[in-house]
């Protein structure tokens, strides 16, 4: 499945904005054949949460079906052609029907899918299409959850803690591509191999001199999967660079592997997101063009050496946040003015990377990661796979086969899940690793046989990069049995929070002793969660838990001892926001993890965080363009002028 676009041979339109929209919380029409048009209707943004849009609506409570209805008229132009539509995301199961025929099914709340509604939606005349979109959660979904009845009617309990928002969250699409053509694509880049350190190059840029990868040169292996009667047909691969002057070319079988040589290429980059253009045209035997596609893409290798983890054989150490998709009114419905944004305070922190935690983000947020050269950690949405820790079910097993456990059907929607998760995010360079899951219950034989599968899964789909999950905060070296399986640490800790609370004393001895531990395993660790909640305003003289200096403090505290464990090469805190949670007497609005205030406004810690990274960032690009060198010319240079004459 390729993402719709506009070119020589397709066309495509989005369906956002204003859809009908009624809840349904009886499931009344699916008998009441609400897939040929839904009653009594009123008004839901596409994309948007449904849960905060309609003050007074009970909407952030709702368990069950909810509905959408538009018209759309299909382009008579659009004839002799296959007509897709496709949905970004449909939290978190859905049904499609297009004038009254149903086209789609699927489960999972995070990633896209689409149908092909030739039939159903001839050119020239319009189209209804309805979705019924559910947001019940079993112990068989990803992530899981559990429906109760009680008082007040059905609710949904769900062991992740994040608000359970739903509904039609990213762009609907309705899309003309030929009847033969492309529809899957696969792109790995290598460069040739260099002495350690690899050299960098010196360029002048905003701001003064800066580090830049040297080129090198590189392979590009693409392999364009065809649809329909590709038969004696031949597909061209074109690599543009970023002047879109051609510097490589070849042709292959359709469906066949092409390897493109590229001769000094400028390799992607943390900081340096250059990416070529690859174009792809499918020719019958006759030479007519049946189908193009264009994507960028960014050359660049990953791997981990030891304690190491190396973009372009180069060591990296990542800066960053957990993040969550989340913004009052819209909840998860992705907006670019806010992408955009977040993306600009990534750089105004002088962060280098995130984690998707704890589901696969919009595809646009990742174009943005690419041109902004980005590490990403791509997550999949196993988040709340522990009975105990998210449960609460004390001394409860989480995996294996029983009606009050997460087993084999589980595990198969799991498998489904990372499909679809490495199919749509494989072509981007700013992805850097897989994280299987998210602090699931990972000490038992029973996890070992739920997790052993799919990272295997994993690894077979893409070689290319890290496998990884991470580990929650009881877990403990030699205890995890999932840890020798990954080949990159997460280490969610809250030292001075859950644990140590108030006292940053203990937490820091106690830190220390916990990272010296999981360092013996020789694999790089990323503290991929550790902070402290703060309410914005709240101040104390002496920091306490809950005011913004305490919040700071922690911080600081934490990373003081990830500097003293050489195989920490990444910290990420948790949050870049605050974030939506269902109701709790530890949730005081929320959670106030965030070193931002949900709208975006700074708190304490990130003033610190910010002169703690981007005095980091400047140290990278210092030593990798020599400026220490210059700097410490310079200021000999000054001392001397600055001395008083002497006889």
């Amino acid at each position: 499945m390729l993402r719709p676009q506009d070119g020589p041979t397709r066309e495509s339109t989005r369906l956002d904005g204003v859809w009908r929209f009624r809840a349904d919380p009886d499931g009344t029409g699916r008998d009441a054949a609400w897939s040929r048009g839904v009653p009594d209707a009123g008004r839901m943004p596409v994309p948007s949460s449904y849960g905060d849009v309609l003050p007074g609506s009970g909407l952030r409570q709702h368990v069950g079906d909810v509905w959408y209805e538009r018209e759309v008229w299909v382009p008579s132009g659009w004839r002799g052609r296959r007509v897709l539509l496709r949905f970004d995301a449909a939290a978190h199961e859905a049904t499609v029907w297009v004038n009254g025929v149903e086209v789609a099914r699927h489960v999972g709340g995070y990633l896209p899918f689409e149908a092909d509604v030739t039939d159903a939606a001839p050119a020239g005349e319009p189209a209804r299409v309805v979705v019924r979109v559910g947001n019940e959660l079993t112990l068989a979904t990803i992530p899981p959850g559990v429906v109760e009845t009680t008082a007040s009617g059905r609710r949904q309990r769900y062991f992740h803690d994040f608000l359970h928002y739903s509904g039609l969250h990213r762009s609907v699409w309705l899309s003309a591509v030929p009847p033969v053509r492309f529809d899957t694509l696969d792109v790995a880049t290598e460069l040739a191999p260099t002495g350690e350190p690899p050299p960098v190059e010196r360029a002048t840029g905003e701001g003064g001199p800066v580090a830049r990868a040297a080129r090198r040169d590189a392979t590009v292996r693409v392999r364009a999967g065809v649809a329909g009667d590709a038969s004696g047909a031949v597909v061209t691969a074109v690599l543009l660079d970023a002047d879109e002057r051609e510097v490589a070319r070849d042709a292959g079988d359709a469906g066949a592997a092409i390897e493109l040589a590229v001769p000094d290429a400028h390799p992607w980059a943390p900081g340096d997101g250059y990416r070529y253009l690859l174009r792809l045209e499918l020719r019958d035997a006759a030479g007519d063009l049946l189908d193009a596609y264009a994507t960028r893409v960014g050359i660049r290798t990953v791997r981990v050496d030891g304690a190491r983890l190396l973009v372009n054989d180069v060591p990296v150490r990542l800066r960053g946040f957990g993040r969550h998709e989340d913004h009052p009114v819209r909840g998860k419905g992705h907006d670019d003015v806010l992408a955009v944004h977040d993306h600009e305070l990534l750089g105004w922190f002088g962060a280098n990377s995130f984690r998707t935690s704890h589901y696969p983000y919009a595809e646009e947020v990742l174009d943005l990661a690419d041109e902004d050269g980005l590490l990403v950690i791509s997550e999949s949405p196993a988040v709340g796979q522990n009975a105990v820790f998210s449960g609460g079910r004390l001394g409860a097993e989480t995996f294996g086969e029983g009606p009050d456990l997460i087993g084999a059907d589980a595990q198969a929607a799991h498998a489904r899940v990372l499909r679809e998760l490495l199919a749509r995010d494989a072509l981007h360079p700013s992805v850097i690793a897989w994280s299987i899951a998210n602090e699931p219950a990972s000490s038992t034989d029973a996890a070992e046989r739920y997790f052993a599968p799919l990272v295997d899964l994993v690894r077979e789909l893409d070689p290319s990069r890290p496998v990884t999950f991470a580990n929650e905060t009881s877990n403990r070296p030699g205890r995890c049995r999932v840890t020798p399986m990954v080949d990159l640490l997460l280490v969610n800790r809250y030292l001075g929070w859950y644990v140590d609370t108030g006292d940053l004393v203990s937490a820091e001895e106690h830190l220390r002793a916990e990272l010296a531990a999981w360092a013996e395993l020789g694999k790089p660790i990323v503290v991929s969660e550790f902070g402290a909640d703060a309410v914005a305003g709240v101040h104390h003289l002496d920091p306490e838990p809950w005011s913004e200096e305490y919040q700071r403090d922690l911080v600081a505290m934490s990373t003081r001892v990830f500097d003293t464990v050489p195989a920490v090469i990444g910290e990420h805190v948790w949050n870049l926001a605050d974030f939506a949670t269902a109701p709790g007497l530890i949730r005081v609005d929320g959670n106030r993890k965030g070193v931002l205030t949900r709208q975006r406004q700074p708190k304490a810690a990130a003033w610190a965080l910010r002169e703690r990274w981007r005095a980091a960032a400047e140290r990278e690009r210092a030593a990798a363009t020599g400026r220490d060198e210059d700097h410490r010319r310079n200021h000999q240079k000054g001392s001397d002028r600055d001395r008083p004459d002497t006889p």
